[in-house]
């Protein structure tokens, strides 16, 4: 989807030797349906999977902190068999500073058979899939988070089973999780709302993909900025935090400008009655949610969580397993 990213490399390996995962709007419809698929599959047979990547090393390289990410990818490479190295980068010099993006890929393709890396810069995750001959996975970039809203979906799918035609309304920032959720959410057919003050909208070319993908999938893609009319009926409320990392110093003027934008007990009555409430994690109670919706009974925060592992693991297995994903065990 980046303008810098053109190679269009496929999830599913067929066609291409080094399969990357760097955007969601890389992958086709019936492409993202199959990873959830898969990542259903795993979970419901974790132990048919335990040997899927006996011998395997998964690279993790991460200039930014992390509990999820790190977790469930770690735990799911040894989960399929594998083995993952970490290498913290979070109170060091980012990446390219002491040592070239491309030789520390050229490196890392030498030693192990992925890359999953955290960064501030999306080019620098580009970068690192242009130089490396071994799969590179996007565990966070400022621009993308691509694992996340495999999780997200995959845990409506899992909800719902069919979620087309189904309304999501992400609220706050378009940040990150905003542009990959907003990308796979179309792509799946539902009816997106991003509601957002003016300043703050999704990234345009997002947009524009968005509301082309919704065009194919007979979805829709729609910003706001009035809460309650984005809330109206919604079957999932979605937010995330006001300031990310790298924009600590932005928090005093974010929290005044998103107060009007908190997800509080008020806004969840106004959704559908099997409404829900997501949030990527980690939370500021109080802020962009209030403790009422966060931990009452139509919060799925938790098993979202839990599917970053899954969601993961089918991402690993398709791109490290080779062609044991187009049958079989899949």
């Amino acid at each position: 989807l980046h303008t810098a990213y053109r190679r269009q490399r496929q999830m599913c390996i067929r066609d291409s030797s080094t399969p990357d995962l760097i955007s969601l709007g890389d992958l086709g419809p019936a492409e993202l349906r199959r990873v959830i698929d898969v990542a259903c599959e795993i979970k419901a047979d974790q132990l048919g999977y335990s040997d899927f990547l006996k011998g395997k090393r998964l690279a993790m390289v991460f200039e930014k902190e992390s509990l999820r990410t790190r977790f469930t990818f770690d735990i799911g490479m040894q989960d399929l068999g594998g083995s993952a190295v970490f290498l913290d980068l979070s109170q060091a010099a980012r990446m390219g500073a002491r040592e070239s993006v491309r030789d520390m890929a050229k490196n890392l393709e030498r030693w192990t058979h992925g890359i999953v890396a955290r960064t501030y810069r999306h080019r620098t995750i580009v970068e690192l899939a242009q130089s490396a001959e071994v799969p590179v996975i996007n565990g966070l970039s400022d621009l993308l988070h691509p694992c996340q809203a495999l999780a997200d979906t995959m845990t409506l799918v899992e909800r719902w089973g069919t979620v087309a035609g189904r309304k999501l309304v992400f609220v706050g920032d378009g940040n990150n999780t905003c542009h990959s959720l907003v990308t796979a959410a179309t792509k799946l057919g539902m009816n997106v709302f991003v509601c957002a003050p003016e300043g703050y909208e999704p990234d345009a070319e997002i947009e524009r993909a968005a509301i082309a993908a919704a065009a194919e999938t007979g979805g829709s893609y729609t910003l706001t900025s009035d809460l309650m009319e984005a809330a109206d009926q919604a079957d999932a409320i979605y937010t995330d935090v006001w300031a990310s990392m790298g924009q600590e110093e932005e928090t005093e003027e974010r929290a005044a400008i998103f107060s009007d934008y908190s997800i509080t007990e008020a806004v969840m009555e106004a959704t559908s009655p099997d409404g829900v409430f997501m949030h990527c994690l980690p939370a500021h109670r109080g802020h962009e949610v209030s403790r009422g919706v966060i931990d009452g009974p139509q919060s799925i925060v938790f098993d979202i969580a839990e599917n970053r592992l899954h969601a993961q693991k089918a991402v690993l297995a398709m791109l490290l397993g080779g062609d044991k994903t187009e049958g079989g065990n899949a």
